[in-house]
């Protein structure tokens, strides 16, 4: 497989996006055999198509391609597969792209990672597909910009519980079960979730601004004797509360489970509806107030996400601040107005700002609103820079336009912009409008410009030492 094939670039993403208008993404796994290192995974892309005859790809990296059916036609599979593409040409205004293969269980903490835990041999899975990993699990368009209603069914052993990004009814049919999961909203690949396993946990409820929402909070069995998801579910419940009142929009999915998982490569991940986060998390002894304070920014954060990222989705990798910024940013501020943290701002000028102006002042800065030209480059901009400099970019900006100001602009931001795409424009735009101030010269001083800034002093003495006149002189950051 050659790395070309594994790369998709801005411009080639883009131009799919403008042939594609995406109808439905059905997917079928099979994981009830834990004997063997593959999983069998069926796929059914319907979208219709702008350009009739032109040609285009689907991504999909499995082990084995078992069969290709274009609009009801089998296809040679050697005819159509190009390394992690699935060559389509000849395009017709309506089509149904059937896929089977035989794809591998990953132990990197990409695609369909699988667990043996050491402590009872029992065997966890769990999804990570943020940036380009979905395509390990079935085919798909692979982009940010193309958002499918997401419809999957798991074929699992009975005594498991699975996960997914939507509420699931179960048929036991011996020693296997089937969980077929309804249909979601329109998501991205990236936000697209499985995690199955013997996950064992609490449930609980939120009755919600839309009515209720029921949450879960799961961790494998060797963990859960450590899971205090009490005090997970009162974060929980005051984040809801904020966010939905601060952002006048109801929680926009069915339900919300958050999972601990082990040897898992971040912090957490935004999957809608179904959060996952490293079981580091989950304190197996005496630990201090921060790190309690550390864990429910890292939920509210994640929760943030479902709004910001999931309901609405950057349209490339280049706005992952507006992700990321902005996800670390209402975190703090939820921790502040909704929950016992209320000094949360002050842990963050002491870990994160601090990390966000050490990366600042290395060669491999770059501006908080970068340009990816690829999927290679974007793994490079998960790091201070994105998450603390934009947010502390973004507290400045909440300041500028005053917070009232600034949460009208993110309202009408949902609303006009909900299940779709934006760039840093579309967020500008309305925060502008609510507080009548132009943002450009902003954005390009503090988005779009890399580097720290320099503060000195500049000042003149009188005739008896005192100081004639005072002032801070502000250059841009040393070449």
């Amino acid at each position: 497989m050659s790395d070309a094939s594994l790369n998709i670039t801005q411009a080639e993403a883009a131009a799919r996006a403008r042939l594609v208008e995406p109808i439905s993404l059905a997917v079928e796994l099979d994981v009830s055999d834990q004997t063997t290192q593959t999983f069998l995974s069926k796929t059914t892309l319907k979208f219709n198509v702008t350009e009739p005859g032109a040609s285009t790809w689907v991504d999909l990296i499995a082990g084995k391609v078992l069969s290709v059916r274009i609009n009801g036609v089998e296809k040679d599979v050697a005819d159509v597969v190009r390394g992690a593409r699935l060559n389509l040409d000849g395009l017709e205004s309506n089509m149904t792209v059937e896929v089977e293969a035989n794809c591998n269980y990953m132990n990197t903490g990409e695609g369909l990672h699988r667990f043996k835990d050491p402590a009872d041999d029992e065997i966890y899975l769990y999804s990570q597909f943020e940036v380009s990993d979905a395509r390990r699990v079935f085919a798909c368009f692979e982009q940010p910009e193309i958002k499918f209603p997401f419809a999957l069914t798991v074929t699992a052993p009975a005594n498991w519980q699975v996960f997914s990004n939507a509420i699931a009814t179960t048929e036991v049919d011996g020693g296997r079960a089937v969980w077929r999961f309804a249909q979601t909203p329109s998501l991205p690949t990236y936000v697209m979730a499985l995690v199955a396993g013997p996950y064992v946990g609490t449930t609980d409820a939120y009755l919600g601004a839309a009515g209720e929402i029921p949450l879960g909070v799961y961790a494998r069995k060797s963990m859960s004797q450590f899971l205090d998801a009490d005090e997970i579910l009162e974060v929980t419940k005051q984040g809801f509360a904020w966010f939905e009142s601060k952002f006048d929009y109801p929680y926009p999915f069915t339900k919300y489970d958050q999972v601990f998982v082990p040897e898992f490569n971040a912090g957490a991940m935004e999957n809608a509806g179904c959060v996952t986060f490293r079981d580091d998390l989950i304190f197996r002894s005496r630990v201090t107030r921060a790190a309690y304070e550390t864990r429910a920014n890292t939920i509210l954060h994640e929760m943030a996400h479902m709004w910001f990222g999931d309901l609405v989705t950057m349209q490339w990798w280049n706005d992952l601040w507006l992700n990321e910024s902005f996800a670390e940013w209402a975190a703090h501020w939820a921790s502040v107005g909704a929950t016992k943290y209320d000094d949360a701002w002050t842990l963050f000028h002491i870990q994160r700002k601090a990390w966000a102006y050490r990366q600042d002042q290395l060669p491999s800065t770059h501006p908080i609103a970068a340009q990816m030209p690829d999927l290679d480059s974007v793994y490079q901009n998960f790091d201070g820079i994105t998450y603390a400099k934009g947010a502390s970019a973004l507290r400045q900006l909440v300041a500028y336009v005053g917070e009232e100001n600034f949460v009208a602009g993110a309202r009408a931001y949902f609303k006009k912009h909900e299940w779709g795409n934006t760039t840093l424009p579309d967020l500008l735009k309305p925060l502008e409008e609510a507080s009548g101030r132009d943002l450009s010269a902003w954005s390009k001083s503090w988005l779009e410009t890399s580097g720290v800034t320099l503060l000195r002093p500049k000042f003149e003495l009188n005739a008896d030492g005192g100081y004639a006149s005072f002032a801070i002189e502000q250059l841009p950051p040393a070449s």
